[in-house]
């Protein structure tokens, strides 16, 4: 299985409805991409003070790198993607991602 982690900086003017419709988006891309399975979001809640600004993120589960491979270039996700970076400061330098194999 694939744990795909996502963190981000959005910035400061979007509202928690633009974040919510975000997050829908992509939860939405589990009835379209094979293999997509439990997408969890949230704040970031830890005491640690290494965030580097990073302050949500979400985690979304894939049976295997091939499923993940196919949300990768999935037009749905293309379009929820985009969405996201444009609500984040920076764009893409406010995005982080990091894959784990478990």
């Amino acid at each position: 299985m694939i744990r795909h982690c996502v963190f981000v900086r959005f910035r400061s003017d979007v509202a928690d409805a633009e974040r919510a419709a975000i997050h829908a988006d992509l939860e939405a891309l589990r009835w379209a991409i094979d293999g997509m399975d439990v997408v969890k979001f949230g704040a970031n809640v830890s005491p640690e003070p290494f965030a580097r600004g990073f302050t949500h993120g979400f985690t979304i589960d894939f049976r295997d790198a091939a499923c993940r491979d196919a949300y990768l270039v999935h037009e749905a996700h293309q379009r929820a993607g985009a969405r996201l970076v444009a609500a984040l400061e920076g764009g893409t330098d406010g995005l982080m991602v990091f894959d784990l194999e478990i």
